[in-house]
């Protein structure tokens, strides 16, 4: 028989990760809920694509828009996944902390950990754990490309410092 979910995803208490790790707070909104009241799953698809855009600036000092923007380089998931560990709800108070697991030539890959929050930090509840692979890609010629040298050594860095 399996274990249960909970069990098997490894999600480190918000307390113990170490205080470089870049949280997100935020709030669930009215907008990501469906009729049933709890947040319809693809929208914590959309809410960690806005923490990753956040992070950027927040944790690398590196502009998430100029990447696509100025310097047409594309930023996409190739890989998604999440395991849902309790429903979110209006109202609550999520922390999302994010980790990089790895680096790869033309590709970075991201664990986003969800904590419900409201009742404050202390009590933070484990919520969700994703898992996303972004690729690097040239927005003219719609291939991948080598992850620039700048995004590489900023992601490097925020990888040594969260050890």
């Amino acid at each position: 028989m399996n274990a249960p979910l909970r069990q098997r995803v490894r999600m480190p208490e918000l307390a113990v990760l170490p205080a470089a790790v870049h949280r997100q707070p935020l709030m669930i909104r009215f907008s990501h809920c469906d009729p049933a009241g709890i947040v319809y799953f693809a929208k914590y698809f959309d809410i960690a694509n806005g923490v990753v855009e956040d992070f950027f600036p927040a944790a690398l000092g590196l502009s998430y828009h100029d990447f696509i923007g100025a310097r047409r380089i594309g930023l996409g998931f190739a890989h998604a996944e999440c395991d849902f560990l309790k429903p979110g709800k209006m109202g609550d108070h999520l922390t999302v902390a994010v980790l990089i697991d790895a680096i790869g030539t033309a590709s970075i890959t991201f664990t986003l950990h969800g904590y419900r929050t409201t009742g404050g930090a202390r009590d933070a509840e484990p919520t969700l754990s994703m898992r996303l692979v972004m690729v690097t890609t040239s927005l003219t010629e719609h291939r991948a490309i080598p992850v620039p040298d700048d995004l590489r050594a900023a992601v490097e860095r925020y990888k040594e410092t969260c050890r």
